[in-house]
């Protein structure tokens, strides 16, 4: 009975039960130079697994002492799959998911064997304001039953 409730699926969003969770989050102590880039976050699934990344969210010094501060002109938040940028989050230039509040769930299918990235670019910053950048991703991953299995 325990290993059939095992292999079935939720069946609103058609994730195994046994789906495992991920949470990583990282930070830059300053700014990447003009057109450089820094990962912020990152996540490899397991050869023969794929997931969903649930939610992300971003950090500012200047955001975090002045909440109105939404705005990164010349910063760009990119959320990438396997090097490419995800959509609809190809190139934020304000934060819209700030970390430490209810982010707003979002529901992105990952390939198998996905590395998943967070990163903020540089393209064309020119302000003092922010010194400390942070990015968290946050989702779940599972055994790709096609490839045989319970």
């Amino acid at each position: 009975m325990v290993a059939a409730i095992a292999n079935e699926r939720v069946t609103e969003c058609g994730v195994p039960v046994d789906a495992e969770c991920f949470d990583a989050s990282g930070f830059a102590e300053k700014i990447p130079p003009r057109g450089g880039q820094v990962v912020l976050a990152s996540f490899q699934l397991h050869s023969q697994y794929c997931g969903a990344l649930t939610h992300f969210a971003q950090f500012t010094d200047d955001f975090a002492a002045h909440p109105a501060s939404i705005l990164t002109p010349g910063l760009e938040w990119v959320l990438l799959q396997n090097g490419k940028p995800i959509f609809p989050y190809l190139r934020l230039e304000m934060i819209v998911n700030p970390w430490g509040q209810n982010c707003l769930p979002v529901l992105i299918r990952l390939d198998e064997n996905a590395k998943l990235e967070f990163i903020i670019r540089n393209v064309n910053y020119s302000e003092n304001k922010i010194n400390l950048l942070a990015g968290r991703i946050i989702g779940r991953y599972w055994y790709n039953r096609t490839f045989g299995g319970r």
